[in-house]
């Protein structure tokens, strides 16, 4: 319903509580706006792995029922938007398999760029596989390997992965967890007491842990593999690190404002960017009014730069799933409207600075637009906290292809009278930088990757054009 670049997906695991998939539910209720189509949860007793999966949302599929049929002291657990596979109950995750290395389950944060090739490779080698999902790769990669050990056969799996991941993988005994080496996905690594011991948890997201009251400790780093058995915990580097290549888009949009996010306050890096905006792009208005809920902490910053007052006059209805009726009398912009909704009394009148974090197609911002006129706003001047989005994203973020990016085929004057703004600015790269604390002249060590914003990907892509044509609908 809003012209969004939807979330990837969420991933946890945790090892050494009586509790583990209680935990892992409520890590994952507060990871859901990683992922509204599926999810799943697979624990451990020592003996057996159970799996619990199914379309919908977390607190739909997790009853106290479901929850009892899930025992042991480790868990993992996976809320999925799919950028690789079918939106289908089959690639829903964790995968759980038996196979030659015991039983193990896995679920994956990204986007395997090149799941194709490997497929077609174990499929001429034997391998059957039940979903389309570009993470039951890994599984397969995992069981032919000659390495007797999981850890081994892990390390060897990865190798041959190029793209975006961060999994947690569950054995009868252990967790594992990993990153790419270029660290585009988060994994955060956290502690909490139990009796007296210390249970360990791993999530896309530190907002997971306030939940359980478990305390950051540190991220899973770029190319590390972290191993959490009966021996204790073992860190290890399976890959060398690449230049790293943090998805930025983390801090202007998906992640919660509540989160870590490699190491960085969300919030902070909102505000910042507002802060910023408000120096590049001021203009003469009476109130700050922020796109709710995305556009809140970057309007925040803006207000308290510019000195204008901060007016939540867009109202937004967080209790609207999917509808398939609408009035048979057309109302313009109805779908808009069934989520947002003005104050007139705080609109009325004032020129306004309208604030949001990007702009994909330029529907929904010319709908918003329309309806701030429409509550008689006398001007609306449109501000974005982050660059003009010119590029897909191949990194597990599902983006529409370029032609249908707004940006990547208009001037920002056309994006103006197209979405019928009285002026309309974007935050520069520099400012983008500064606001999560990376050199604005990009000298020294980058640390975020920006591929959405300039087209240059930090990876090396033999078959961009074929994962173009295939629309990228292809996993996490």
């Amino acid at each position: 319903m809003f012209d969004k670049l939807h979330e990837e997906c969420g991933v946890v695991a945790l090892y050494g509580h009586p509790e583990a998939s209680k935990l892992a539910y409520l890590s994952l209720y507060a990871l859901q706006h990683r992922g509204q189509e599926s999810a799943g949860i697979s624990s451990s007793d020592g003996k057996v792995i159970h799996t619990t999966k199914s379309m919908g949302h977390v607190s739909d599929i997790f009853t106290n029922d479901v929850l009892r049929g899930l025992p042991g002291s480790m868990a993992i657990g996976h809320t999925r938007y799919s950028t690789a596979g079918d939106t289908v109950a089959r690639n829903a995750q964790p995968f759980s398999v038996h196979c030659n290395k015991g039983r193990i389950a896995v679920a994956h944060n990204g986007n395997i760029t090149n799941a194709t090739e490997l497929r077609k490779e174990l499929e001429d080698r034997g391998s059957i596989f039940q979903a389309t999902s570009d993470t039951e790769v890994i599984l397969h990669l995992v069981a032919h390997s000659r390495e007797k050990t999981l850890a081994g056969a892990l390390r060897d799996a990865l190798l041959q992965l190029e793209g975006a991941f961060s999994l947690v993988f569950l054995a009868q005994d252990r967790i594992i967890v990993a990153r790419d080496p270029y660290g585009f996905r988060p994994l955060a690594m956290g502690q909490l007491e139990v009796g007296g011991a210390q249970a360990h948890v791993f999530a896309s997201e530190t907002c997971a842990f306030d939940l359980l009251n478990a305390v950051y400790m540190n991220d899973v780093q770029p190319g590390e593999m972290v191993i959490v058995g009966p021996e204790g915990v073992t860190r290890e580097r399976f890959a060398p690190e690449k230049p790293r290549s943090q998805c930025v888009f983390e801090h202007v949009y998906f992640a919660r404002p509540d989160s870590l996010v490699f190491g960085r306050s969300v919030q902070t890096s909102r505000e910042m960017m507002g802060v910023l905006l408000a120096r590049e792009a001021p203009a003469d208005a009476d109130i700050v009014v922020p796109v709710p809920d995305s556009g809140n902490a970057a309007a925040l910053g803006y207000s308290g730069e510019s000195g204008l007052p901060y007016r939540q006059a867009l109202i937004r209805n967080h209790y609207v799933g999917r509808t398939f009726i609408e009035p048979s009398q057309a109302i313009r912009d109805f779908g808009v409207k069934l989520k947002l909704n003005p104050i007139r009394s705080l609109l009325e009148g004032k020129s306004v600075i309208l604030v949001d974090d990007s702009i994909v197609r330029g529907t929904t911002s010319r709908k918003i637009v329309r309806m701030v006129r429409q509550a008689g706003a006398r001007e609306v001047h449109l501000r974005i906290s982050c660059p003009p989005t010119v590029s897909p994203c191949f990194y597990g973020v599902d983006t529409p292809n370029k032609s249908e990016l707004i940006a990547a085929n208009n001037s920002i004057e056309e994006i103006r009278r197209f979405i019928e703004a009285d002026s309309l600015a974007y935050l520069s790269m520099g400012g983008l930088k500064r606001a999560v604390a990376e050199d604005p002249q990009n000298t020294g060590k980058g640390e975020y990757c920006y591929a959405c914003y300039t087209g240059n990907y930090p990876t090396d892509f033999v078959n961009i054009d074929q994962l173009v044509r295939a629309g990228k609908k292809a996993g996490s």
